[in-house]
């Protein structure tokens, strides 16, 4: 059984509906008892060194929940009804204990959506995650071949996220997910993407690429260009069945909204719980701006999703800001704030993305002196990044 996607509450039909109803979409806005969204970083420990990780994951922190402490916020969260989790990292699979916590909490009624590189599953744990009910895979690819996927996730990475996806299928997991960051270097392969995970019986979910993490460094060489993002919009409204996780609300400004709730759910409908145990408000912005707290402090995350300051604030009505004038900030609804943020914006500011225009204008304006710092960054080294970013093969 497949969990669903962060596009919509439950999956593609009920995004449908989300979209279509403002009062639900104002409601969201206000908050939720529990989020319907939830990320949880398993670890900061990884075998690969992705240009644009968002976590700037690579060693461990010695401060990981231990596995007594992972059980307690399943615990947590099967209380609040949470049915289910995106897990991610690092790479998960590198915890010793992970088919342990993976099985305590499809024991318990929360399902377990995790991401990996794909580097750790043998055909022996591909037949482990198969034989699980409640659980989906989703390997991560940023190129449709070796020479576009590598310089930003690694040599020989493509190659073992292929060998991943062939145990996957030799197991009879069904339906896992391929996951794709998209970049100005790979926009143009979104067919062959399609094809690919139409070969594996396989969804393909598309993502926002963001300028946290690593991310922020690497973010003017990758991010689309603006007829990539025209050409994106285009496509990705012919084919309401591929997954987005609501990445592109930003692209509603062009005149039509993608499926999905199209908002920023930030502190209202998601947020992430790191390896360590904080909470923050979004799963792009980890950064002491955006901590809420933290699932070891009394009352664990129940505490902090329903009374932490951050997450109230976020859930107040806000202003457009320098959108004000705008005519399509009902749609866009300023874009996304960790985008604003990371690349020196403010928050109630235009998206550094924006399809008309405004966000390059701003962002002229910005002193790269000023931008915010990288919080917790637990790269193997500082140099790994710039190292595999060899962009004169790219172009």
């Amino acid at each position: 059984m497949s969990v669903t996607d962060t596009a919509g509450v439950t999956g593609t039909a009920m995004a449908g509906r989300v979209s279509a109803s403002r009062s639900l979409q104002d409601e969201l806005l206000r908050g939720l008892d529990a989020p319907i969204c939830l990320t949880w970083e398993w670890t900061y420990a990884c075998n690969l060194a992705c240009v644009h990780c968002l976590s700037s994951s690579g060693r461990r922190d010695p401060r990981e929940l231990t596995t007594a402490q992972m059980r307690s916020v399943v615990d947590q969260l099967a209380d609040m009804q949470v049915f289910y989790v995106n897990v991610g990292g690092g790479e998960p699979m590198t915890r010793s204990d992970f088919f342990e916590v993976l099985e305590y909490s499809v024991d318990h009624g929360v399902g377990v959506k995790f991401s990996t590189n794909g580097g750790m599953i043998t055909p022996e744990k591909a037949r482990r995650l198969a034989s699980l009910d409640y659980v989906d895979v989703q390997i991560s690819l940023d190129g449709a071949d070796a020479m576009t996927n590598d310089p930003v996730r690694g040599s020989g990475s493509y190659d073992r996220a292929r060998t991943a996806m062939d145990h996957l299928a030799a197991a009879g997991f069904g339906a896992f997910k391929l996951s794709v960051v998209v970049t100005r270097h790979n926009v143009s392969q979104l067919d062959s993407f399609e094809m690919l995970a139409r070969d594996y019986g396989a969804e393909l979910r598309v993502t926002r690429l963001r300028p946290s993490g690593r991310g922020r460094d690497s973010w003017s060489q990758l991010h689309p260009t603006a007829a990539q993002q025209r050409d994106l919009h285009s496509w990705l409204l012919a084919r309401p069945n591929v997954l987005t996780g609501d990445s592109f609300f930003h692209l509603a400004a062009y005149g039509q909204a993608l499926p999905g709730l199209n908002l920023c759910g930030a502190g209202r409908v998601v947020c992430l719980i790191d390896p360590v145990g904080d909470v923050y408000a979004c799963p792009f912005a980890l950064h002491d701006h955006f901590r809420a707290g933290s699932v070891l402090d009394s009352g664990g995350f129940a505490a902090v999703w329903r009374g932490s300051e951050l997450f109230t604030e976020l859930r107040e009505p806000g202003s457009a800001g320098a959108c004000t004038s705008c005519g399509h900030y009902d749609a866009c609804q300023g874009g996304c704030m960790a985008a604003k943020f990371f690349t020196g914006l403010p928050v109630d500011g235009p998206d550094p993305e924006c399809v008309l225009g405004h966000g390059e204008a701003a962002l002229a304006a910005v002193n790269a002196a000023s931008l915010p710092t990288v919080d917790n960054d637990h790269s193997r080294n500082d140099h790994s990044r710039r190292r595999m970013l060899p962009l004169s093969v790219l172009r």
